[in-house]
């Protein structure tokens, strides 16, 4: 970021004076956010966000005229606004383009309150971590009032996922036949290379990995074929997650059924083996080379977009239809795990299987509970209270 943080005009931000007493290799804010960055080469999704929050930070600053060092409670405050309305639109917002692009800005739109709680949640340990290496004196965001409330990013239940019913629905709209001009193709006719059999078969694939496995997307793209290993006779999906995690999760059947169709589909046999070590699990249009991380964010994205049409056209429930619309790929994972715990997977098993860090992240997925609560709340009815002892004559 130090050498190509661009302002949304083009032009590169100028340095500002180093502070005393730093401990850390920089001589301009973006050197020192870039320091703070270093800390998550590890973590490649986590830094592209980081990197995002961050840079949206000093590039409002430099339009500003302002440094990190000039941030106090005020300033936080315009910045809290900006994020919830970039303006000028026309320097801040724009459509997706590489960041080297001159269409590139900063903003899709605005932000969303959860959006602006994430950005300041991540600016918050930026600030922490800039005062001890003593490129700031102070972090504004410990002025804010009730700030362990503002900046709780984290819900008491998960509710961003699909309900069973319009899972159940999705799945049965991806595996419907592909109509071709006026022919219907099905397994059986097609020919293996058609182009709309492929992205069918793809995107069921996609789908049903998402939902059996709870990968994230990066997870997904990077995936290998001999990431899935037999051991002792059952199967496995080996995985490195966020943070380098490195995990092994079982295969359900359903998982292995899927492995074996999208395989059949690229003229692979029916299981994977070791020697397919360099071999990208999802692959492009040719059938060879893989899938990158935006890539199948907008195909995913897309599809959910197209399915929200399709039940519309179909006068499903408007809630459903609006879910598809508002759904983001992240919504997969959180589908996945809620379904797996409704299904009576063990919280242990289950936070396993997620890759959490701590059991009170798996529980926000526990919706059994709400169930079970607001099935017994229905005992309490106005028809089983105790009859008054004033009849209307005594009244």
């Amino acid at each position: 970021m130090a050498n190509d943080l661009m302002s949304p005009t083009g032009q590169p931000l100028a340095l500002n004076e180093m502070p005393s007493g730093v401990r850390i290799s920089a001589k301009s804010d973006a050197q020192a956010v870039m320091a703070w960055l270093d800390e998550y080469t590890d973590s490649p999704q986590t830094w592209k966000a980081y990197r995002r929050e961050s840079e949206r930070l000093l590039l409002w600053l430099a339009s500003q005229h302002l440094t990190l060092a000039n941030i106090n409670r005020e300033v936080l405050r315009r910045f809290e606004e900006f994020l919830a309305d970039p303006q000028p639109s026309e320097q801040w917002v724009g459509p997706s383009k590489p960041r080297a692009h001159p269409a590139w800005r900063p903003f899709r739109g605005a932000l969303s309150p959860a959006s602006r709680r994430q950005s300041l949640v991540i600016l918050q340990g930026m600030f922490a971590w800039l005062v001890e290496a003593g490129w700031v004196n102070h972090n504004p965001f410990r002025l804010m009032r009730d700030k362990s409330r503002r900046l709780n990013n984290q819900s008491p239940h998960i509710e961003r996922y699909l309900e069973s019913e319009l899972w159940a629905w999705l799945w049965q709209w991806l595996n419907r036949p592909v109509a071709v001009g006026q022919e219907v193709l099905t397994k059986r006719t097609i020919e293996k290379g058609n182009r709309a059999h492929f992205e069918q078969s793809r995107l069921r694939f996609i789908f049903g990995f998402a939902y059996l496995l709870a990968p994230r997307i990066s997870e997904m793209a990077d995936a290998r074929m001999s990431d899935f290993q037999r051991s002792e006779g059952r199967w496995w999906w080996h995985v490195v997650g966020k943070g380098s995690k490195v995990a092994r999760i079982p295969l359900p059947d359903d998982m292995l059924d899927c492995l074996g169709q999208w395989r059949q589909i690229l003229g692979l046999p029916h299981d994977p083996s070791a020697l397919e070590a360099d071999t990208p699990l999802l692959r492009a249009l040719d059938g060879q080379r893989s899938l990158g991380h935006n890539q199948l964010y907008r195909l995913i994205k897309a599809t959910f977009h197209q399915a929200a049409q399709s039940l519309e056209e179909e006068s499903g429930p408007p809630q459903h239809v609006a879910a598809l619309r508002q759904a983001t790929p992240h919504w997969l994972r959180h589908t996945s795990i809620t379904h797996q715990a409704q299904s009576g997977i063990s919280l242990r098993h289950l936070a396993e299987s997620a890759r959490h860090a701590r059991l009170d992240t798996t529980s926000r997925y526990l919706h059994n509970e709400d169930i079970e609560w607001h099935s017994e709340q229905q005992r309490h009815r106005l028809s089983n209270s105790p009859s008054s002892r004033y009849n209307g004559a005594d009244a």
